[in-house]
């Protein structure tokens, strides 16, 4: 089914698992697929920064996605499809929509800087790829380097019919939430999804801005989950209490340059991937890193028995 603005609950930005010599670790990718389904999730995410996509050959690209698709079944996967030119995004997306994908994820390239070239960009996206493809707008400043402000995300939907969901990791970004949620209710923006990143280091209150759900990649997804849960049932106490316990690896893992290291290594540690191996160029995690994690699981696990490794 194609992605539409009901999409909730969780999106685990999925790593590509590969063994220590650089090839994609199969073995890995079912397992993942396995531990993200038990985790409750609603969907997934493939080929997004976190997943190294500018390190795959288009063949493992797809092949990989494929995976995705075949082992997620009638839940929807999105394809990061971002790309230098729009030839090689138009290609990829239909590519990935004919095998199965619901929708696609596209992030607007750092050179970007005013709102007009920020909105034309995203009509000239849709232009490429078709405007029967649902889309994603990945707002991502920090790493993007391209700040757009709610009004501009609520022309880029307006003008865009495909455009079904957002995934906001501006930081701090809980006042867009607001903001953007404050045009659905006035009636100048239609409704969409609204999904967040950044590791889950804000979810908690995310969710009582008005998000719909998680989409990231922070090791413990169930942890995402239940917390999205908590939080739609009214049971505001309980979902911070969780979060509360998980902060302190939320925070080790939103390291700059090292983060996917960190994530790698703890979903390793937990069984979801057999190395923690990224391809090259990769920072490594130094001995005294990843006692530092160890230590931070270990005091995680008197609070989650899930962290008890």
């Amino acid at each position: 089914m194609p992605l539409d603005a009901t999409a909730s609950g969780l999106f685990p930005i999925a790593p590509t698992p590969f063994t220590p010599d650089g090839a994609i670790d199969h073995g890995s990718v079912e397992t993942l697929i396995g531990r993200y389904l038990a985790a409750g999730a609603t969907g997934v995410t493939v080929l997004g920064i976190m997943g190294e996509a500018p390190k795959l050959e288009p063949e493992e690209a797809l092949a990989l996605t494929a995976r995705f698709i075949k082992g997620f079944g009638a839940l929807p996967v999105i394809v990061g499809v971002s790309a230098p030119g729009f030839a090689a995004m138009r290609a990829l997306a239909r590519t990935v929509t004919e095998r199965g994908a619901a929708g696609v994820m596209i992030a607007p390239p750092p050179a970007l800087r005013t709102d007009d070239q920020i909105t034309g960009y995203y009509r000239q996206a849709v232009e490429a790829i078709g405007s029967d493809i649902p889309f994603v707008i990945q707002d991502y400043p920090l790493t993007l380097s391209v700040q757009m402000t709610p009004k501009v995300i609520r022309q880029i939907v307006e003008e865009n019919p495909s455009c079904v969901m957002l995934k906001h990791e501006d930081w701090p970004g809980l006042e867009k939430i607001s903001a953007l949620r404050g045009f659905q209710e006035e009636g100048t923006m239609r409704p969409i999804s609204i999904l967040t990143g950044n590791g889950g280091l804000f979810l908690d209150f995310e969710m009582e801005r008005g998000a719909d759900g998680a989409m990231t990649g922070y090791a413990f997804p169930e942890m995402l989950g239940d917390v999205v849960r908590l939080q739609r049932e009214g049971r505001r106490e309980e979902a911070h209490d969780l979060f509360d316990a998980h902060l302190p690896l939320l925070r080790y893992e939103q390291q700059q340059g090292v983060g996917l290291a960190v994530r790698k290594y703890v979903l390793m540690r937990r069984g979801f991937i057999a190395s923690d191996a990224q391809r090259k160029p990769a920072p490594a995690l130094s001995v005294a890193a990843r006692a530092e994690v160890d230590y931070l699981l270990a005091r995680l696990a008197r609070q989650d028995e899930r962290a008890r490794l």
